[in-house]
């Protein structure tokens, strides 16, 4: 066999290797798309959710509670954007735009709101990283800590923390707010915080947009932040029951506050009558 034929032949074998190779991928990809489209004909509600910064053993947690309820798929936007393509009608043809990294798909037959509102129960407090946005403000607390003098000082000393050195441990003399709701986290800030073993951040799946199937529809404003809409839901609460009260609508909720503030009333106008009357009354004769 001549030098010649023995390239040839490599070159044949790499190609047809080669091609096995692609045959095999595409393949792969075929039976991603196909099972991606079943799963979003057999769902009510599809959510796009945001995985940035989320801890791998986080979302596998996540994942792990939500087996009952929902699927979670990680897949290339390429695969997702087929899927949809594959899909005949609906609104989920303009899903495409709200696709970015670091994002992934969950796929259920709950309602969208309801899936939101579990996805919000699965949330747990992370240590913070450089450049993270914090939703509340950070403070931290006066009092003795389990750092030892060295490094750490300088830092402390950068955040504008007053502290002393006490039985060879800082003590923290006054509580600061190193970091505004909105910030984001600075290296000084991230350092401080994991010396302390503090977790500032809330972490979890995130709702980006929701897709009905049932009534065709994408909703944007799918978060739902529980702790929020429980203390509206009693401010307005509160609202409602004293407006009640004001213009007398009598319900079971707002007949003992009635009742109260007609008595209250009641004692009132028996004192004006009183005191009218003794002013009223003719002098006696001497």
């Amino acid at each position: 066999m001549t030098k010649k034929t023995e390239t040839i032949q490599k070159s044949k074998r790499l190609l047809s290797h080669q091609k096995s190779k692609i045959f095999e991928i595409n393949k792969k990809k075929l039976k991603a798309v196909e099972e991606l489209v079943n799963l979003m004909k057999e769902s009510r509600t599809i959510i796009i959710v945001s995985i940035k910064n989320l801890p791998t053993s986080q979302f596998q947690l996540i994942k792990k509670k939500l087996r009952n309820d929902a699927v979670i798929k990680v897949l290339k936007k390429n695969i997702i954007n087929k899927a949809i393509d594959n899909i005949e009608k609906g609104t989920i043809k303009n899903f495409k735009r709200y696709l970015k990294e670091d994002t992934a798909l969950i796929f259920s037959k709950l309602e969208p709101f309801e899936l939101s509102s579990i996805l919000s129960k699965n949330k747990s407090m992370a240590r913070a990283k450089v450049g993270q946005v914090v939703e509340e403000k950070v403070v931290i607390e006066a009092g003795p800590t389990e750092l030892v003098p060295g490094p750490v000082i300088s830092e402390l000393g950068a955040l504008g923390l007053k502290f002393s050195i006490e039985d060879g441990k800082i003590n923290i003399r006054e509580k600061k707010i190193i970091l505004k709701a909105g910030d984001k986290v600075t290296e000084q800030a991230a350092s401080i915080m994991a010396k302390l073993d503090m977790k500032p951040v809330s972490v979890g799946l995130e709702p980006v947009v929701a897709y009905d199937a049932k009534e065709d529809k994408i909703y944007e404003d799918i978060k739902i932040d529980q702790k929020k809409l429980l203390d509206e839901l009693k401010k307005t609460n509160i609202k409602a029951l004293g407006l009640a009260v004001e213009i007398a609508y009598a319900c079971k909720e707002t007949i003992g506050f009635l009742l109260v503030k007609a008595r209250s009333q009641e004692t009132a106008i028996e004192k004006l009558i009183k005191e009218d009357t003794q002013q009223n009354k003719p002098e006696e004769k001497k």
